[in-house]
């Protein structure tokens, strides 16, 4: 027998629904069978199947393990009943963590690892984050599977969205969409830039190269990109910059930069030759800090609070061949606080 409660992002909807979300690989005959023989029954009774369910409410399954995995889709589980997570996945470090409530969770993305898995044998952030949540209970055996509501490029480091609900998963995506949930990021750029602008363009992805062009003026099939500029530091003939996406477009910033001339330290794909004897292997790119409106809708609980933290690794250890110490992080604390993010 197995025994699955019905979770808070579930409830409010027909009992026959939610069981073809468990049992997606199951035909509706077999449920509704399923249902006629109490095979499946709602809190300890017999059920039609047309009930509403609530939190809370207990469902269980007088089925084999395996006939209910095969219909779960759950290709391989451990004994506890959980998907197994291949060996070589690293744990979700709690200084990974930069933020938890009952609804989101935001997580420290290291640079060199997929937001999500491109091809079957990849491990990504993604799998860690719900490997994780599975541990805690949440999303195991549920109709909804928590994941991460944005994405950043392998080689950018940084704050990462996830939703642990689906109230969560749908808010941070809409908050996100509208541009309400304000993203700042922070780079090495080349050139010596002194004065914050808000820029635009229109960018066009080549899928088979993956990579974007830009343009001034608008064309067939572009899109239009914008952001505001803020330089912070300069010195040697290079830049450190905060940048607040206003919209969020594939190597938005890496190509708007590149097309004023001021590629991305690292960033070879869109131009970056050293200057100064400065080098890196990937873009010095590092998604700083979030903000979340004081309306969040249903994120009540994040509603208003500002989630942000430095970058670390080859970012800051280049950062510091460029700048003082002192000056690299009295800028950013000065700007955090001149955005009115810090008490």
């Amino acid at each position: 027998m197995i025994e699955v409660k019905v979770q808070k992002n579930e409830g409010g909807q027909r009992f026959d629904k939610l069981l073809m979300k468990l049992l997606k690989e199951a035909p509706g005959s077999f449920v509704y069978k399923m249902l006629r023989k109490k095979n499946i029954t709602l809190n300890g009774k017999k059920a039609e199947g047309s009930e509403k369910v609530a939190e809370g409410d207990v469902i269980r399954f007088f089925l084999a393990q395996e006939t209910f995995d095969k219909f779960a889709g759950v290709k391989d589980t451990a004994a506890d009943g959980t998907e197994k997570t291949p060996k070589n996945l690293p744990s979700l470090k709690e200084n990974e963590i930069l933020y938890e409530d009952s609804d989101i969770l935001i997580v420290n993305k290291p640079a060199g690892e997929l937001s999500q898995k491109a091809g079957e044998e990849d491990v990504s952030l993604n799998e860690r984050i719900v490997a994780y949540l599975n541990r805690k209970g949440i999303g195991k055996n549920e109709a909804f599977k928590p994941g991460i509501c944005n994405r950043i490029d392998r080689n950018t480091s940084g704050l990462v969205l996830a939703g642990k609900s689906l109230v969560g998963l749908q808010e941070g995506a809409r908050l996100l969409k509208s541009h309400e949930l304000k993203k700042f990021y922070l780079c090495l750029a080349v050139g010596e830039l002194v004065k914050d602008m808000r820029v635009s363009a229109w960018l066009k992805k080549d899928e088979k190269t993956n990579k974007v062009e830009l343009s001034d003026k608008e064309k067939e099939g572009c899109e239009r990109i914008e952001a505001v500029i803020f330089p912070l530091l300069k010195d040697r003939g290079y830049s450190l910059l905060a940048i607040r996406l206003i919209t969020g477009k594939t190597h938005q910033i890496r190509a708007q930069l590149s097309f004023m001339g001021h590629p991305l330290v690292g960033d070879f794909k869109y131009g970056y030759r050293a200057v100064s004897g400065i080098k890196a292997e990937h873009q010095l790119l590092h998604a700083f800090m979030l903000v979340f409106p004081k309306d969040s809708g249903r994120l009540t609980e994040a509603a208003g609070k500002s989630v942000y933290c430095m970058p670390s690794g080859r970012f800051s250890d280049t950062a510091l061949k460029i700048f003082k110490e002192e000056d690299y992080l009295n800028a950013i604390m000065e700007f955090e606080r001149t955005q009115g993010l810090k008490p």
